[in-house]
């Protein structure tokens, strides 16, 4: 049994289908007894935390913080993998510019967030293609399409 929570910090209300999403990811990944938090977040906050964290003084779309890059992997048999913070506004820009619904982007963007915090990385050209196809395999199993 997994526990995710979601803080939509009243941002945005339309995820329903993003638990059972992320449920599913878990499984694909063979994951369980794990706790993460998706933490939604406006402009400002996500470009606080990109500068104080990551030093990129701009805005982005989604940042995961991975608890399990210390050496103590689970607590009492309980993973415990981090947070995500998705910024809602970035979000919405991005499925307009890239021609999809909000579904689609949010959904990418969870994705992307978990698969970050279960070790997954696109910094060399081949662990990019690993990830990024894995989220749209994800993607396209649950129906939710480009």
């Amino acid at each position: 049994m997994n526990d995710i929570t979601i803080v939509d910090n009243d941002l945005y209300k339309d995820y329903d289908y993003l638990e059972d999403l992320l449920e599913y990811t878990l499984e694909h990944e063979k994951v369980n007894n794990a706790i993460f938090s998706v933490i939604f977040v406006d402009d400002d906050e996500i470009h606080r935390i990109n500068k104080e964290y990551r030093k990129v003084d701009r805005v982005t779309d989604v940042i995961s913080f991975a608890f399990e890059d210390n050496e103590e992997k689970s607590y009492n048999e309980l993973r415990v993998l981090g947070d995500i913070y998705i910024c809602i506004p970035q979000m919405k820009r991005q499925a307009k510019l890239y021609e999809h619904s909000e579904k689609r982007e949010l959904s990418f963007l969870a994705v992307h967030g978990l698969l970050h915090l279960l070790g997954y990385d696109h910094m060399e050209k081949e662990d990019e293609k690993i990830m990024f196809n894995l989220q749209e395999m994800i993607l396209n199993d649950k129906n939710i399409k480009r």
